[in-house]
C-alpha cells in the first residue's frame, strides 16, 4: 500500500474511527485522539504487510481496539489531587453532558462487551465482521452483546 493509498483510507475512515474511539473511551475527547494517533502510526508502519486493503477499516478498527486495551492495563488506578481539581473546575457546559449516563453505563461495560456493543449498533458491523476484528467465535460475539444490552438496559432504566 502506497502512502496515498493508506491516506485515502485514513480520510474515508477517520469520523467514524474517532466516533468509536470516543464512545469506546466514554467520552473522553483526548484519550481517543491520543489512541487513533498511536493506532494510526501503527497501522502506517505495519501497511506493507495488509493483504487485503478493502478491509482497512477492520484492521484499523482492531489496532484502535488493541491500543485502548492496552492503555487500559497501564493505566494508573488513581487519579491526583490536580486532575481532580482540573476535573471539578466547573468549565464544561450542560452540552458535554449530554450523554454522561450512557458513557458512565458504558464505562462499567467489561471491554468485551462494550466494543461488540459499539460495533454493532454504532458502527453498524456484522456479527461475522465484529468476531473477525476483537477475534473471537460468532457465539462469543452473541453472548456479549446479549450480556451487554442487558446490562445497559439495567443500568439506563430508571428505578
Amino acid at each position: 500500500m502506497t502512502r496515498e493509498q493508506f491516506t485515502s483510507y485514513v480520510e474515508g475512515t477517520q469520523r467514524a474511527f474517532r466516533r468509536f474511539l470516543v464512545a469506546l473511551c466514554c467520552g473522553d475527547t483526548g484519550l481517543a485522539d491520543d489512541i487513533a494517533q498511536e493506532a494510526y502510526i501503527k497501522a502506517f508502519l505495519s501497511c506493507e504487510s495488509m493483504r487485503e486493503p478493502e478491509k482497512f477499516k477492520s484492521w484499523i478498527f482492531r489496532i484502535g481496539y488493541t491500543t485502548f486495551i492496552n492503555h487500559k492495563r497501564s493505566e494508573k488506578q488513581f487519579a491526583g489531587y490536580e486532575e481532580v481539581r482540573d476535573m471539578t473546575s466547573g468549565d464544561a457546559t450542560d452540552a458535554s453532558f449530554r450523554y454522561q449516563a450512557l458513557y458512565g453505563a458504558l464505562n462499567r461495560l467489561p471491554d468485551k462487551e462494550r466494543m461488540s456493543v459499539l460495533l454493532f449498533y454504532m458502527e453498524g458491523y456484522s456479527i461475522k465482521e465484529i468476531a473477525a476484528i476483537q477475534e473471537l467465535t460468532q457465539d462469543a460475539v452473541k453472548q456479549h452483546l446479549f450480556r451487554g444490552r442487558n446490562h445497559l438496559r439495567g443500568m439506563l432504566s430508571p428505578q
